[in-house]
């Protein structure tokens, strides 16, 4: 377990407090969906879905994180008032994200944090989960990460690879922090300073398989 003081006391669970029974008494009773989001990121995220629309594991990174201990879920407790209040939470886990990544070097890039919403009732899910998302992203993906919005509706984004496939479907509300790579070009393309920043990071990567833009000193003045 990782507990950071900044601000907001913020506390990160790892896989070995669940196999040992090992949570503080302020997160026992969300338990449950802990274990339930350990539970499906072993057995959604982790293998094939013949509904994918490629080969591989739903989510290419979650079972490499897990494997190295670099899989970390923490628990915002309550009802937010707002996604800009949850959003403001959501800051510490960013900067935190960053300074634990740096640690492990090599691995750093299967660094993994899923920050659940327990509490949230079922009519505010797609308000302060979805939302928060929009909010947080160009500030992320400005520091090299990724936050992605998942829950039980599902959201409505399709997959990359088969645009009927809902793969962010989840049983617990949750926002998951990972870094950015190469694959997320489609992510990011509509957006301008989201796509020069993705150019700054990895414009010669771009996948193969995947639309690749124009580099930055072609896309003209208004970019």
């Amino acid at each position: 377990m990782l507990i950071r003081e900044s601000g907001a006391r913020l506390t990160l669970i790892e896989l070995g407090d669940l196999a040992r029974n090992d949570l503080p008494p302020w997160l026992e009773r969300h338990e449950d969906s802990l274990r339930e989001i350990v539970e499906w990121a072993s057995s959604y995220l982790s293998r094939p879905h013949p509904e994918v629309g490629r080969k591989g594991h739903v989510c290419p990174f979650v079972k490499a994180s897990m494997t190295r201990e670099l899989f970390y879920l923490a628990v915002e407790s309550g009802v937010p008032k707002s996604p800009a209040e949850t959003a403001e939470a959501l800051r510490g886990y960013r900067d935190w994200f960053v300074e634990i990544a740096r640690r492990h070097e090599g691995a750093a890039q299967y660094t993994t944090i899923l920050v659940l919403f327990p509490d949230l009732p079922r009519d505010k899910v797609v308000e302060i989960v979805e939302n928060t998302q929009v909010l947080l992203k160009a500030d992320y993906v400005s520091h090299g990460l990724m936050i992605g919005e998942f829950h039980d509706g599902p959201p409505a984004k399709g997959g990359l690879w088969n645009p009927e496939f809902r793969p962010l479907k989840s049983p617990v509300p949750l926002l998951a922090i990972r870094h950015m790579v190469p694959a997320d070009l489609p992510f990011l393309k509509d957006d301008p300073e989201q796509l020069a920043e993705y150019l700054r990071r990895y414009g010669k990567e771009a996948p193969p398989a995947l639309p690749r833009p124009a580099p930055a000193r072609e896309q003209g003045a208004d970019h």
